[in-house]
């Protein structure tokens, strides 16, 4: 089963992997100039049914949204209320994990910096990951493939 892991947020981290590591990266969906929220939502729902379908994608997993209040819950929530949609349109199933469940399954501590993340997915991807977002996807790649097959 192939699966998607993708950790949503303005720069959303992603990773494909199918008994490993296919590959794995990071989309900017900033607000452009001029651009509203909607928009933004539509280019990462535009992205996501095409990485899904050309991809032939079996399974997402992606991180449970926080709600830290403003703008950042905002796109949060709004960002995974898309990926519940897509999937849905494409009968593909998805699965959430909460940080911390992440973090412990990496590290063993569920309050492990981005620092220790980064480190973690370093040998996965076998060079330094892009940022944090491209690791918590990296490694949540590989949590979905042990959790729920893949």
């Amino acid at each position: 089963m192939r699966i998607l892991a993708i950790d949503a947020a303005t720069l959303t981290g992603w990773a494909l992997w199918d008994g490993r590591l296919i590959e794995s990266g990071v989309e900017d969906f900033g607000k452009r100039r001029g651009e509203s929220n909607g928009s933004m939502f539509l280019r990462f729902r535009t992205w996501l049914k095409h990485v899904l379908q050309e991809q032939h994608i079996g399974f997402v997993i992606y991180e449970q949204s926080h709600h830290r209040g403003g703008a950042a819950t905002e796109i949060g929530v709004n960002l995974t209320g898309r990926i519940q949609e897509v999937c849905a349109e494409l009968n593909i199933q998805y699965a959430t994990v909460h940080t911390a469940s992440l973090k412990k399954w990496a590290t063993g501590s569920g309050k492990a910096d981005k620092v220790v993340m980064m480190a973690r997915a370093h040998p996965i991807l076998g060079r330094a990951p892009i940022d944090d977002n491209e690791a918590d996807a990296v490694l949540m790649a590989k949590y979905a493939a042990e959790s729920y097959g893949g």
